[in-house]
């Protein structure tokens, strides 16, 4: 079988993992790299490294991955749309809802792959919840909650911890729940002395009545990234950056004192840590890529999901500025 040819923009901390994993996917070649600050990081191991997104074209490619700044997303996009390459974009898939809409309709138009790199729906942990969710193992979902803090990253610049790190949990929250978001109301912070907000604090409900809680922050020593589900059986605690999926059963075990029994909540019960198969989620997305670019049924985040999340992330900064409620439409792709 000839190996798709496969292209990649952008060299930075992304685009270096991406190489990696590209370099050493079968049924995939990865014939060149393109940035216009070159190979900074020596990820080309002897690929030819070129200045352009058209260079790239020219070269002849296949499919390519586009992990440049967000505010080059469209631009680069459409490059690739008009030149018939199947693409896969970093998230979130462009700067706002209106150049969204533009790719979406670019590659739409065009019958390509285009999609988006929500690489959280690949993390074993998530995917084994949302599996365990489908088949009703936690009952009704009463409520989905992510923490995501951590220190500043200083390669990130034209965008704010909303668009760039929150839209993870957007995205997660709305897949593993199988719902969209239908309201959310947030407030921000900035104290980093950038133009751009670095914390988040957003509360959220979903079309099937689940509520949500997003803490999201760029100031914090402490590395977390961490989703609570809860429902009528229990919870279920997924540890992305482990991999490890724990679930919190609900008491089945009489309360005999009378005082405590008072209390119309749930009690303690077992708590089981699931062992689970934990490949890398990086490589589980590009292998989904590219069994979309070969016509297989394959589970990719397309871009018309990827337009869902900017909207909602802009709906989530549109809140904070106005102190307002904002009620979402109803979506059409989740």
């Amino acid at each position: 079988m000839v190996a798709l040819r496969a292209g990649l923009i952008g060299l930075g901390m992304m685009g270096r993992h991406h190489a990696r994993v590209l370099g050493s996917l079968d049924g995939v070649e990865l014939v060149a790299v393109a940035d216009p600050g070159g190979d900074v990081h020596g990820v080309a191991a002897g690929r030819p490294v070129l200045a352009s997104v058209e260079e790239l074209v020219a070269h002849g490619i296949d499919y390519c991955v586009v992990a440049v700044p967000t505010a080059l997303h469209e631009e680069v996009g459409l490059t690739l749309a008009g030149a018939g390459v199947h693409t896969l974009i970093e998230k979130p898939l462009a700067a706002d809802a209106d150049a969204s809409r533009r790719l979406v309709e670019a590659f739409e138009s065009a019958e390509l792959v285009g999609a988006v790199g929500h690489i959280e729906r690949y993390n074993p942990a998530l995917q084994e919840a949302r599996r365990r969710l489908a088949a009703g193992e936690l009952g009704q979902v009463y409520q989905i909650i992510t923490r995501r803090q951590g220190p500043f990253p200083a390669r990130i610049a034209d965008v704010g911890v909303v668009k760039d790190l929150a839209t993870h949990d957007i995205d997660l929250t709305a897949w593993v729940a199988g719902s969209s978001f239908a309201s959310v109301a947030a407030q921000v912070a900035h104290r980093s002395g950038r133009d751009h907000e670095d914390l988040v604090a957003v509360v959220g409900s979903l079309e099937n009545g689940t509520v949500t809680s997003h803490l999201v922050n760029w100031l914090s020593p402490l590395k977390e990234r961490v989703t609570v589900i809860t429902g009528e059986r229990g919870a279920l605690v997924a540890d992305t950056l482990t991999a490890d999926l724990t679930f919190y059963a609900n008491g089945t075990v009489a309360t005999s004192w009378e005082d405590l029994a008072q209390f119309r909540g749930v009690s303690e019960g077992d708590v089981v840590r699931y062992a689970i198969a934990k490949p890398e989620p990086l490589r589980t997305e590009h292998e989904a890529f590219r069994d979309a670019v070969l016509g297989k049924d394959a589970d990719v985040v397309t871009m018309r999901q990827g337009m869902a999340v900017v909207a909602v992330a802009e709906a989530v900064l549109r809140s904070a500025a106005t102190g307002a409620v904002i009620t979402l439409p109803a979506a059409v792709d989740t």
